[in-house]
């Protein structure tokens, strides 16, 4: 690559993540700087504040999902981050999980994604064993969409049969009502280990006054009702009574400081170092023009300890490389899309992104390796699918990869997913997309999600509609062919960019590629919480 191509994907890469950090910056303001004064003069902090106070100082906050209601429910006023703050982070050097209502967002309704998103926590909690906390401060559900949130198996009411699951399991879950706590949403602090309640800001009720008013006539105001004094003094429901959100956050730092540790994976971890090569040089290697070449090696070097790693068969299945490395000093076994278009030993020409048989009977085996070794593996996808014609069919590609598929959906080591590029159709899931249950899932700004690539998908729709109109008896000529595949390509980028997978929490979170071996590293750390009890069985597979 040309010093003048580097410097052109470097700067096309640096004015994504400018484009990144922009629109992040907009969700951080929640329902806008007036509703977060309101709250301030209510004497409470944000759900941002509030989590910030509650983090040790120095520790990290992963966020998770910060980009879920990113440009929907427009009709509504829209929901920055799905009106729910979440992430993994430290309290008392103890890694936990945070699910903050953001009460600025439609007084913290819960939205169709909202729900989707709590959910994402719990399955978070429950993988790896970590305590959760609730910052609970919400309407409820959000009525004009109740249809989209309420009756369905993965709707509102799975998160109340999580709390009871993940108490039996024995995951700690902490509540704090900071704000409102109506209806349904009463059981969710009663159904964690612990409750507190902020005196005069909040309130747990089934039904508020004026419900109560309507149903059986009696006339009570909320505090009366449902407030601190009532449910810490009278009813018992909750646990502490706390003067305000500072009061409160500081007893559950009081209490996880009192938890004991659990038993560990034992995933293998030595002493982090830094690559040997610049990580922002990763900025100039990812091509702008997604159909070009590169090599992966460059990438994977720039995210691993000293930039040295182990590769698995090398000179086979070139396609795919597979190799053991250490991230941020944890052990990990690596499976990354060759993006070169190479040559094998067979004198074949093999194109970049593709997966070929003998990558995937390779892949399939090093999955299986990393298995028995107990070593977490990190999925690195830019990928446009399998290997398709006559040649592929009748060499079994069919056969291949679905041996990949079964020895990755079978893997009892966690599983992390890094979307670099491309993740289309099969290869998606071969290569461990979020059907397949990573850990994590992140994406570069660079990435694309889709069945097939815009232009391909675009020619394909074009030939659809074309048909269409001609059975109607019109004929369109190449101006207006030109018009209507234009709009068909323009509709589908949309639907392919890595905001629209994040909205919809196909993926965790959009992250700088620098970020890369963090999310990595606080992935397996929080994965090292939860002991591996399941055996390795891969099930039946063609051979």
């Amino acid at each position: 690559m040309s010093d003048l191509e580097f410097n052109k994907n470097d700067d096309y890469m640096r004015l994504l993540i400018s484009d990144l950090k922009r629109k992040h910056g907009k969700i951080l303001l929640g329902g806008g700087k007036n509703k977060i004064e309101k709250e301030h003069k209510k004497g409470k902090l944000t759900a941002r504040e509030r989590i910030n106070y509650l983090k040790d100082s120095d520790a990290e906050f992963l966020e998770i999902g910060a980009f879920a209601g990113y440009e929907m429910y427009t009709e509504y006023g829209g929901c920055p981050a799905g009106g729910v703050v979440t992430g993994i982070t430290y309290i008392k050097n103890k890694q936990c999980i945070v699910v903050a209502n953001d009460a600025t967002v439609k007084a913290g309704a819960w939205f169709p994604i909202s729900g989707k998103k709590n959910l994402r926590l719990q399955e978070i909690a429950m993988e790896n064993r970590l305590p959760i906390i609730y910052l609970v401060d919400s309407a409820g559900v959000f009525l004009p969409m109740q249809d989209e949130i309420f009756p369905d198996k993965e709707h509102f009411g799975r998160i109340f049969r999580n709390n009871a699951q993940m108490s039996s399991m024995g995951i700690i879950q902490i509540a704090v009502v900071m704000g409102s706590c109506v209806a349904g949403g009463a059981y969710l602090p009663i159904m964690s280990d612990e409750a507190l309640i902020v005196d005069k800001n909040a309130s747990i009720f089934l039904a508020g006054s004026y419900l109560v008013k309507a149903a059986i006539g009696e006339e009570i105001n909320n505090e009366q009702l449902g407030g601190a004094t009532t449910h810490c003094e009278i009813s018992g429901v909750t646990d502490y009574k706390c003067k305000n959100d500072q009061d409160a956050l500081d007893k559950v730092r009081s209490i996880i400081d009192k938890i004991g540790y659990s038993e560990k994976a034992g995933f293998d971890r030595k002493t982090p170092t830094l690559p040997k090569k610049n990580q922002k040089e990763i900025y100039g290697i990812i091509p702008r023009d997604r159909k070009k070449p590169y090599e992966i090696r460059d990438i994977i070097e720039r995210l691993v300890d000293d930039s040295l790693f182990d590769e698995y068969k090398k000179e086979y299945g070139k396609s795919i490389v597979c190799a053991y490395a250490r991230i941020d000093g944890w052990s990990v076994g690596i499976v990354a899309n060759q993006r070169a278009i190479i040559k094998n030993k067979k004198g074949e020409v093999q194109f970049g992104g593709v997966i070929y048989s003998d990558s995937a009977n390779k892949t399939s085996r090093f999955i299986a390796n990393c298995n028995q070794k107990k070593i977490p593996l990190v999925f690195l996808q830019d990928v446009t699918g399998f290997m398709v014609g006559s040649k592929s069919e009748h060499g079994g590609i069919i056969k291949d990869g679905a041996k990949m598929v079964n020895t990755m959906a079978n893997s009892v080591v966690p599983k992390f997913t890094i979307i670099i590029g491309n993740s289309y159709g099969a290869g998606n899931y071969a290569m461990c997309g979020k059907a397949y249950d990573p850990r994590l899932i992140v994406s570069w700004p660079t990435a694309q999600l889709a069945v097939m690539g815009g232009e391909q998908a675009a020619k394909v729709l074009l030939q659809i509609e074309k048909s269409s109109l001609k059975s109607k008896g019109k004929e369109i000529d190449l101006e207006e062919e030109k018009k209507i595949f234009q709009k068909i390509e323009n509709k589908y980028n949309e639907q392919i960019s890595p905001y629209y997978a994040a909205s919809r929490l196909w993926v965790d979170a959009i992250i700088d590629p620098i970020e890369t071996r963090k999310v990595i590293s606080i992935g397996i750390e929080a994965a090292n919480h939860s002991p591996i009890t399941k055996k390795y069985n891969p099930g039946i597979i063609q051979s």
